[in-house]
């Protein structure tokens, strides 16, 4: 198993240096030029639910992104390039240009991104061979994203395609397995039951509007304090839903470069907004807090494939709630977050609302 373990992180680790080193000329609307000093930011994403003492339903993630500093449109390869109708720019629709609100789209500046995620998903009884009754069935998905980027003074748009698959074929049971072993814990007996494959295809959008007054508050011992509210949906057979939000930071010396821990299908560190263009401190320390509310019409790992008839047995909430709070610690190209979550039940018969904790760790090139 660790052998099957090492090999999926270096053949993952692989595919986006490859990938990220790939930019065939597209002829784009513009070239923008890039104002960035250094290439970009590699990000590690964890969640993990050994944070709050349990090992069920969502009950670990694993992502690793790659987004560029920036680039110029006609550099951008060809799957990201695609995606720019959708991003709000002056080529984009004029209901999407309302929709994303740039304050000038032709003024919008780019950066692309690679990630690649594992999902894992049990019930609570890990004893029982076969699916236990009303608890989260087992599942699992395994995929790739492809992200464009774009961001002015006030706004960050985030569009994302990504093409993964759930069931036996994304290897959550391999992955769990081997970190059980590692653990010297019980393994979950259940895995046969789980969710069957399906190859799913998602488009997901994302919008981090800033709020610049917060930045005119003087506050005492050097304090920094800064936020931005989130609009976002997703459309696929992976899932499809529609959130808001809103995050807080207050600490020093703030980084204009920013994820929260979390793992969500647009999860990657990247310069927020177009403002600052470097840190004016090698180092920070802050904390941060936030909330989003989601609204779901089709979960794959709770309502089970669109193309397979699979029965579940359980029925998915439509509305789910999740506050957290966390610290995030930052050295020259270095950073460090750690993040708790506490989340509203996904689903009908769940026994109570579930924790977990997430950290990432990042670095600047």
């Amino acid at each position: 198993m660790m052998q099957i373990a090492l090999s999926f992180i270096t053949r993952a680790t692989l595919l986006l240096i490859i990938a990220a080193s790939i930019s065939p000329t597209c002829q784009g609307s513009k070239t923008t030029p890039s104002v960035a000093t250094h290439s970009g930011y590699l990000t590690f994403f964890l969640d993990n639910d050994l944070f709050a003492g349990t090992d069920e339903n969502y009950t670990n993630g694993a992502r690793i992104s790659y987004v560029t500093a920036g680039a110029p449109v006609i550099e951008i390869p060809f799957i990201q390039k695609n995606l720019e109708r959708f991003s709000g720019n002056d080529q984009g629709s004029s209901l999407l240009q309302r929709i994303w609100g740039f304050e000038d789209p032709s003024a919008a500046q780019y950066s692309y991104g690679f990630a690649l995620t594992q999902l894992m998903f049990t019930p609570e009884n890990k004893i029982s061979p076969v699916a236990p009754p009303k608890e989260r069935p087992y599942a699992g998905w395994t995929g790739i994203g492809f992200s464009l980027h774009c961001h002015d003074n006030r706004a960050l748009n985030t569009v994302e395609i990504s093409i993964g698959v759930v069931g036996p074929h994304a290897q959550a049971q391999a992955t769990q397995d081997f970190i059980h072993n590692l653990r010297n814990i019980d393994k979950f007996r259940g895995w046969d039951s789980q969710i069957p494959n399906e190859l799913t295809v998602n488009l997901h959008f994302e919008q981090k509007r800033r709020w610049t007054d917060l930045r005119k508050i003087n506050l005492p011992f050097n304090l920094e304090i800064d936020g931005f509210h989130e609009t976002g949906y997703a459309i696929g057979n992976q899932i499809t839903e529609a959130h808001v939000g809103f995050l807080m930071r207050v600490g020093w010396n703030l980084p204009i470069e920013f994820s929260d821990a979390r793992i969500t299908p647009t999860a990657h560190t990247q310069k927020l907004f177009s403002g600052e263009s470097y840190n004016k401190k090698n180092w920070s320390f802050y904390m941060l807090a936030g909330t989003r509310l989601t609204g779901v019409l089709h979960d794959i790992t709770i309502d089970g494939p669109v193309f397979r008839n699979f029965d579940t047995g359980v029925t998915r909430e439509p509305w789910v709630g999740e506050v957290y709070a966390g610290f995030g610690v930052r050295y020259v190209g270095w950073e460090f977050n750690f993040v708790q979550t506490f989340r509203s039940k996904q689903f009908e018969s769940q026994r109570k609302n579930q924790s977990f904790g997430s950290i990432a760790i990042r670095k600047r090139f």
